[in-house]
């Protein structure tokens, strides 16, 4: 299945911020009591402990923590990126740091941007994630500026790619490739991580189960323990909601 064909079916009503108010009320958390502290391993620390989740997720901090916040996120999304600049500080500071919360970001495609910023985005691994995803979002009014000065004929072309050739393209377009050779990661590296048909699939998949379960109605969509946060885009939104379930 081709990206483009994949994102059109999957994505088609998912907005960027289509799920916001400008309150910070939450409508559907249950009050909870405090929940206790629980110190990282000797010698670690939980907002550097990152693990894969098996839904194709990247999770930070306590895996057993009894908070559990999910982010859908785009990295082409200008709200996404606000929560990212306003709240990851104090997400990871405040709350995942004690070990009561844990966050996964799991990256929601909105575009064939999206693909690529995904995959060159996981290609260092669990380590470098969360950090290039921070970089990633400040980067991004450059990525969108040059993705909508570039001709059509560049979006006809993509079409006729395959999967792999599509992610590629993208990331040359947007610079992604340079972007990841700057944090370390080579360009075969990185051409081999825009190539992983496996991995692309992988997130279309993901994609897909998230918007039958759900569905998401915008970016960033976040779930708490499970059950979707409505009218939630802002950090001050999810703030509240952390702390009504006892973080």
């Amino acid at each position: 299945m081709r990206i483009l064909t994949a994102l059109a079916a999957a994505t088609a009503l998912t907005a960027c911020g289509g799920n916001g108010s400008n309150t910070t009320t939450v409508d559907n958390v249950t009050a909870a009591a405090p929940v206790a502290a629980k110190a990282a391993p000797a010698g670690t620390n939980w907002v550097e402990t990152v693990t894969r989740t098996p839904e194709g997720g990247w999770l930070m901090g306590n895996p057993d923590a009894p908070i559990k916040l999910v982010e859908f996120g785009s990295r082409t999304c200008h709200v996404c990126r606000e929560f990212d600049e306003v709240g990851y500080t104090p997400l990871t500071t405040k709350y995942v740091a004690t070990g009561k919360v844990s966050y996964e970001f799991r990256d929601f495609l909105r575009n064939g941007a999206d693909v690529a910023a995904a995959l060159v985005g996981g290609c260092g691994g669990t380590g470098p994630f969360f950090p290039i995803l921070n970089q990633m979002y400040a980067d991004q009014p450059r990525v969108l500026d040059v993705l909508q000065k570039l001709p059509q004929s560049y979006y006809d072309e993509l079409g006729k790619l395959n999967q792999g050739q599509q992610a590629t393209k993208f990331a040359e377009g947007a610079g992604y490739i340079d972007f990841a050779k700057q944090r370390g990661i080579p360009e075969a590296q990185a051409r081999t991580c825009l190539a992983d048909a496996k991995a692309a699939e992988q997130l279309i998949k993901m994609n897909e189960k998230a918007n039958a379960d759900y569905p998401i109605p915008g970016t960033p969509t976040f779930l708490l323990n499970g059950k979707m946060l409505e009218n939630t885009v802002s950090w001050p939104q999810v703030e509240t909601a952390l702390k009504s379930a006892g973080a």
